[in-house]
């Protein structure tokens, strides 16, 4: 489809999802940087289970920034991947030091540990800054190639096709809106295409009639 046609489509699903809140919990940025950077390869609901003790014990970057991985252990050791997000953490925390140093643009974002485009996209949207690309998870991209907005599996490839497509000021909401519906219709089996706000312009839906 034209940039205008699906400028257009994705209407219904903004409509839908635009302003709803990540599934990751948090209280400020501080928080949802590092709830981002420890749901990478696990999952928001357990990531939220174990949060709270976590920012109960560093309640900011400076309380942060003064721990050794042994102060962290006991509260990110059942977490996938818990020994290389300690180091990015610790290592990201004695960089910036303070909450109000922690960088809100993808280039500075991207060039801290443990954060690539995908993450400092959602800590953007999250903070309430202007989007500078498309978020791209797990269920992007799953979605996205079925709508047929987008085509393969890359990350970065399937958020430049979905930047092409859609209009700057909607980057900022597409992506998590994509997510939200891949999470709760367009399910990896047996996705619900008959409740889904998208199927008119589906190219899955319309090659399974």
């Amino acid at each position: 489809m034209t940039l205008t046609s699906w400028a257009k489509a994705v209407s219904p699903l903004l409509a839908k999802y635009k302003g709803k809140p990540h599934p990751l919990e948090y209280a400020n940025t501080y928080q949802l940087l590092v709830a981002v950077i420890l749901s990478a390869q696990d999952s928001d609901k357990h990531i939220n289970q174990l949060s709270p003790a976590f920012f109960k014990a560093f309640p900011t970057m400076k309380a942060l920034a003064k721990a050794d991985a042994e102060a962290l252990y006991p509260f990110v050791s059942k977490i996938r991947n818990f020994g290389n997000k300690t180091n990015w953490l610790l290592t990201l925390a004695r960089t910036v030091k303070e909450d109000k140093n922690i960088p809100l643009t993808l280039e500075e974002l991207i060039a801290l540990p443990g954060i690539g485009r995908k993450s400092a996209n959602v800590i953007l949207r999250g903070a309430g800054k202007k989007a500078e690309g498309v978020i791209v998870d797990l269920h992007v991209l799953r979605v996205a190639p079925r709508l047929g907005i987008a085509t393969g599996t890359d990350p970065k490839k399937i958020e430049q096709q979905l930047m092409q497509v859609i209009p700057p000021k909607d980057w900022g909401e597409i992506g998590m809106s994509l997510s939200f519906l891949g999470r709760e219709i367009c399910r990896p089996t047996a996705p619900k295409c008959p409740e889904c706000v998208m199927k008119k312009s589906c190219a899955y839906y319309k090659s399974s009639k």
